[in-house]
């Protein structure tokens, strides 16, 4: 095989491997994660406290969001997250700049921007993207944690009704 054909051979293999690098990327970019711990069975809880970051204890769910200054996608990230909050109740949006907060980003793995942790009302990372969500997936990592936060209250309420009335 002659000189040009080796060079082009080997052009057309690094243009295929990128490509399918690119399309698995975007594919999976974006999407929320399970996070579970160590035995697999429960969510996770982080190795720090979340509180010094802006998490509120008690929250049906958090979007704890970790951006970077000059992030494209993470001001897109951040108007999701901020509808979102807005549209669910019992839903807060809390972003921290990754650049100002490098033990956080060590000890939570955060690899690159715009990362998104769901955090739920016990303090428990419970789904993570990387990338750039959408809204519909948002909504849909943070919709079983408001089920499960309204049926406790639910039940609350009928168990104070039943001792209300005897």
């Amino acid at each position: 095989m002659p000189d040009w054909g080796v060079g082009l051979a080997i052009a057309c293999g690094v243009l295929i491997a990128a490509s399918a690098f690119g399309l698995l990327r975007r594919r999976r970019d974006g999407q929320m994660h399970p996070v579970t711990a160590a035995d697999g069975d429960q969510p996770a809880h982080p190795p720090i406290s979340l509180t010094d970051l802006g998490v509120r204890p008690g929250v049906p769910a958090t979007l704890l969001q970790f951006s970077s200054a000059f992030c494209a996608p993470c001001r897109a990230t951040r108007r999701i997250c901020a509808e979102v909050a807005t549209l669910l109740q019992g839903v807060d949006h809390v972003e921290v700049d990754a650049e100002s907060h490098l033990e956080a980003v060590r000890a939570l793995d955060i690899r690159r921007t715009p990362t998104v942790l769901v955090i739920d009302a016990a303090g428990r990372i419970v789904r993570r993207a990387t990338g750039q969500p959408t809204k519909a997936q948002v909504i849909a990592a943070v919709a079983p944690l408001l089920t499960a936060h309204d049926s406790v209250n639910s039940d609350k309420r009928t168990v104070s009704r039943g001792r209300s009335s005897c």
